[in-house]
């Protein structure tokens, strides 16, 4: 795929992704839109280059007004970077972890964080909007998001961060891992470890890998880079970011 492209998850009846742009790169950044009764993106990039978003949903017949739900998988920028943007171009509402909604509304302190974690690759972001506190709602383990004739359903996983949650599609068996499940190299079929921000936790990554086994999906959505046949993924990262981590040690 190129940046800005459009492409269908062919599992996922009614399910497309795009290529943000992220860092300038293809094949890195994927927000997920969801063509449904009540329509809904997963996921909202960096924050540079929304309009990529935008482009997409009105693409696959999604008006700005239409769109219900913007749905970050977590806060850290490269996946809620966007969210003010995209709230403020669109009538939905945000749901985020109970966790992660003050950093939203005050993205200020994520903003700062991010400028001390990466460095010189800050040039590839832009400072973050707010969210309106009336556009914004907490979710939790155990949620579910009402698509209309399907649901999402809202499981917890902190390993990678403690405000990041997966989102499950029971009717096409497919789990959006956001960074529970590692970055898949899309042109190689290859899933590398995720990069550990502040806060890691390796037992809780692991603990958050073995609850997507749980659940044994048909597919899984990588937030980095798009949909693949789950097969033995999961296993792969488990023994890679263990294997990382032990060398780094």
């Amino acid at each position: 795929m190129e940046i800005g492209e459009v492409g269908a998850v062919d599992t996922v009846p009614n399910c497309y992704y795009v290529d943000t742009g992220m860092y300038e790169t293809p094949g890195y950044g994927s927000v997920y839109i969801y063509d449904t009764e009540r329509p809904a993106i997963i996921d909202t990039g960096i924050g540079t280059n929304y309009e990529y978003i935008i482009d997409a949903i009105e693409e696959v017949g999604i008006a700005p007004s239409e769109l219900e739900y913007i749905l970050p998988t977590h806060v850290h920028l490269d996946h809620a970077g966007g969210a003010g943007f995209l709230a403020a171009e669109t009538d939905a509402d945000v749901y985020v972890h109970e966790s992660g909604v003050s950093f939203l509304a005050d993205p200020g302190g994520l903003w700062e964080g991010t400028k001390a974690a990466v460095g010189n690759q800050i040039q590839f972001y832009t400072e973050p909007k707010p969210v309106p506190d009336d556009r914004l709602h907490s979710i939790e383990d155990g949620s579910t998001i009402d698509l209309g004739a399907r649901t999402l359903d809202v499981r917890h996983a902190p390993g990678h961060a403690f405000h990041q949650v997966v989102f499950y599609d029971a009717v096409s068996d497919a789990v959006f891992a956001a960074d529970a499940a590692g970055i898949y190299a899309q042109h190689v079929d290859r899933v590398l470890p995720t990069s550990p921000p502040p806060g890691f936790d390796l037992e809780g990554v692991i603990e958050d890998a073995r609850m997507l086994q749980e659940i044994d999906p048909e597919t899984i959505c990588y937030g980095h880079f798009g949909p693949a046949a789950a097969d033995e993924h999961l296993e792969t990262d488990i023994e890679g970011i263990t294997e990382w981590v032990e060398s780094v040690a």
